[in-house]
């Protein structure tokens, strides 16, 4: 199954409010570049082909990762937004009939076994896309995972969109992607950028894909310490002990 399965990293940003001019991804904890630990989950679930996005001074992402196998690069001239950074992406994937898994490369605490649950589910129930969320007690600035009455995935809200009821949704988004590779680049085609920051989000695409009546689903298998991520120092910080905890270092 795996074999044929095909992930995209996303690793082209600056991360301005890590207070470095350091590409975000290379950022390191418990000795190594952030980036690695993903790269590692993606392997170890039995995925083989890994594209990795670079954009801000793409040139020390690709020297940092040369010694990897399996991973090619695509370069993000401008940052548009995360769906932006999955079509600049489009040519690799031509021609791919099978699974894209979406991942961040600022998310060091991606577990293995959590990959391998999305893409056991895909290969038994086919879907259009697979949303990999968690259930977090203060999902404050998370997008919520908004369901109907039979508990089917409706959509991703921002927080800032959010209705009052929608902002006591607990499930939230943590931007984990199995997407069905025709299925993905059909939803790329038909976002837009019309949003405060004239951006493209990969988030639309789940949504797209649901009101044109194709099978999304919302698993809330992420474990706890799969919702850290790193955008600051201070985050950095707290993702690096919890890695001591969980035997990292």
């Amino acid at each position: 199954m795996t074999a044929s399965t095909v992930a995209i990293v996303l690793a082209a940003g600056k991360g301005t409010r890590m207070k470095s001019d350091l590409p975000k991804v290379l950022f390191e904890a418990c000795g190594r570049p952030l980036i690695e630990y993903v790269i590692d989950a993606l392997e170890r679930a039995g995925v083989d082909r890994m594209i990795v996005v670079v954009g801000y001074r793409a040139a020390d992402v690709r020297q940092r990762l040369a010694h990897r196998r399996g991973v090619e690069f695509v370069e993000q001239t401008e940052q548009l937004g995360t769906g932006h950074a999955v079509m600049v992406c489009r040519e690799q994937l031509q021609g791919h009939d099978g699974p894209v898994v979406i991942l961040a490369g600022d998310s060091p605490l991606t577990q293995s076994a959590t990959l391998r649950e999305l893409l056991d589910e895909f290969q038994q129930a086919k879907p259009a896309c697979i949303l990999g969320t968690l259930h977090k007690e203060n999902p404050t600035g998370m997008g919520r995972i908004v369901r109907d009455a039979q508990g089917k995935f409706l959509k991703i809200v921002e927080q800032k969109d959010a209705t009052e009821e929608e902002q006591k949704v607990t499930e939230v988004n943590m931007s984990t992607y199995v997407f069905d590779c025709r299925e993905l680049l059909h939803a790329l085609s038909r976002i837009d950028n019309r949003n405060r920051q004239g951006e493209y989000y990969v988030t639309d695409c789940p949504g797209i894909l649901q009101r044109e009546g194709k099978e999304v689903r919302a698993l809330p298998v992420l474990r706890p310490c799969e919702a850290l991520s790193v955008n600051t120092v201070d985050e950095l910080h707290q993702v690096e002990a919890e890695m001591r905890k969980m035997g990292y270092a």
